[in-house]
């Protein structure tokens, strides 16, 4: 019988095939080499730190970020988009959003959207968890929301080594138009985040955000 994880990876790969990627995305465009460097669960007192790190390389990326904590750090979002990344909403309270009726997901996204700038085109959301479904999924697109996912996830959040993580991101395990999975609240993470930088560089892959990986969504 296949694995659960595996269930899930068909069942995204599927839908990623069939539904327009202006309302779903595991990966953005392939014809460059570029990748998308996305970071869930800020923003968080390690945000600075982040982007000083991205300053230092030109990269951007994509911060999705939860409502409760752009409350609660209202500067560090600010910093965020200041610096020239993009943002896109992680839900208000971190919840699974297939637990949620659509009245609660919408209020969701709406209280979320209100605490974000306004996006100059489709804005983007990422289902805490990755978890969604065809109604959640739906709920979303209607809403007039493109669901981001990834197409790496070297699981930051398991690792006991900046060393381990750095490797998983090197340039011969990533392919054009990657969208990569990491977490802003992880000290590892940011350790490893100046040498992954550095591989991509020397490597010529361009670390971008995710609405410039997907080219022309809106």
């Amino acid at each position: 019988m296949p694995s659960l994880h595996f269930l899930k990876r068909f069942r995204r790969a599927a839908v990623d095939a069939l539904v327009p990627r202006s309302l779903f995305a595991l990966r953005g465009q392939r014809t460059a080499r570029r990748v998308a460097l996305t970071f869930d669960d800020g923003p968080h007192e390690l945000t600075r730190a982040y982007l000083d790190v991205l300053d230092q390389f030109g990269a951007r990326a994509t911060f999705f970020v939860v409502g409760i904590g752009c409350d609660e750090r209202p500067g560090d979002l600010a910093e965020i988009v200041r610096r020239g990344h993009e943002v896109g909403g992680h839900g208000y309270s971190h919840r699974s959003f297939p637990d949620l009726g659509r009245r609660a997901l919408l209020k969701e996204l709406q209280r979320t959207a209100s605490l974000l700038p306004p996006p100059r085109r489709r804005p983007l959301v990422r289902p805490p968890r990755g978890m969604i479904t065809p109604a959640s999924l739906l709920s979303c697109a209607a809403a007039g929301y493109t669901t981001v996912l990834w197409s790496v996830d070297p699981q930051d959040f398991k690792m006991a080594s900046p060393d381990e993580l750095t490797a998983r991101l090197a340039p011969e395990n990533l392919a054009n138009g990657d969208i990569v999975l990491l977490h802003e609240g992880r000290p590892l993470t940011l350790e490893a985040l100046p040498r992954i930088l550095t591989q991509l560089r020397h490597a010529g892959v361009a670390a971008v955000t995710v609405g410039e990986l997907l080219g022309g969504h809106r």
